[in-house]
């Protein structure tokens, strides 16, 4: 972990009271925090920094229904996703680069809310000082800062049954991984002071956190209240396993969210919205990109995640 991400950080089992992290006993190596703790002094919570990186998910956070993104099957299927195109996989898509370039260049830090193995964390090092990653599963953003280390990386995929093979890829060179950090975190929870970001990213997490709305209110909260950039994207691929239908924001015909999930988060956000407290959003550009999962070589997922990009 980077030293200049301890400023950022709260201890989120104290949300929405926002108390300091200090750092315990710790191992720094090459300049960066390979081993420690986080202590916050209000609650007396301890939040571990193991191989360079911090968990700081409250005790309570929710982490059943993420399980799966833990197993070395889905962390292969992730990482094909991510850089398949790094590659040259002729059916790796280029989503992530389409992502990215919705984003202007921003003065300060960009948080990558379900940063995953990290892709959008590295196009971004680009635009910006610093990239904050936050993912809930502990393999993605492990996998993660070991990119980051490394710049490079060697994985299997499965080819079919049984049968793999190994790809490999490197960063690119317009890339620094110097202005990125990966921190394992509850995209509800978020453990950093409010108004800390100068863009919020928020990539297909809205689908698969059992509090939707609370995510959206805290990339509202996390965000500057001028000069910021929010962008969102999901497919919307609402679930009763992991969130109740009564939170999800779309998907729905009587209700608050009734209607389609883009829609209410625009609604939400905007001038005039249902987030009190909050300062309101000028939306700008909405629109689609496809992505694809890869299971096997025979077997792919093709998604249109829908994006919405705003301002205030």
């Amino acid at each position: 972990m980077k030293h200049k991400t301890l400023e950022y950080l709260i201890c989120p089992g104290c949300l929405p009271e926002e108390n300091s992290l200090r750092l315990g006993d710790c191992r720094i190596a090459d300049g960066e925090i390979v081993e420690g703790n986080l202590e916050c002094g209000c609650c007396g919570s301890v939040y571990p920094v193991r191989e360079g990186i911090a968990c700081l998910v409250a005790k309570e956070g929710e982490k059943a229904p993420f399980s799966v993104y833990e197993t070395p099957e889905v962390l292969s299927t992730y990482l094909w996703t991510h850089y398949a195109d790094l590659f040259g996989d002729p059916d790796a898509s280029g989503a992530y680069t389409e992502w990215a370039a919705q984003i202007e260049p921003v003065s300060g830090a960009v948080l990558d809310t379900g940063c995953a193995v990290g892709r959008f964390s590295f196009e971004m090092s680009a635009k910006c000082d610093l990239v904050i990653g936050v993912d809930l599963s502990m393999s993605f953003v492990a996998t993660a800062g070991r990119i980051l280390r490394e710049r490079q990386l060697t994985f299997s995929v499965k080819e079919e049954g049984m049968m793999g093979s190994e790809k490999s890829f490197r960063l690119r060179p317009k890339w620094n991984p110097q202005k990125v950090d990966f921190v394992a975190a509850d995209a509800t929870a978020l453990p950093f002071r409010s108004g800390s970001f100068g863009c919020v990213a928020s990539l297909n997490v809205i689908d698969k956190t059992p509090r939707p709305l609370e995510h959206v209110r805290e990339l509202c909260r996390a965000a500057r209240a001028e000069d910021a950039q929010l962008f969102l994207t999901d497919p919307f691929s609402w679930s009763e396993a992991i969130c109740a239908p009564e939170k999800w924001l779309g998907g729905v015909r009587e209700g608050r969210f009734a209607g389609a999930g883009l829609d209410n988060i625009a609604r939400l956000i905007s001038e005039g919205g249902e987030l009190p407290a909050c300062p309101s959003w000028k939306i700008g550009r909405r629109g689609a990109v496809w992505w694809k999962i890869r299971n096997h070589r025979n077997h792919f997922e093709l998604i249109r995640s829908q994006f919405l990009k705003a301002q205030r």
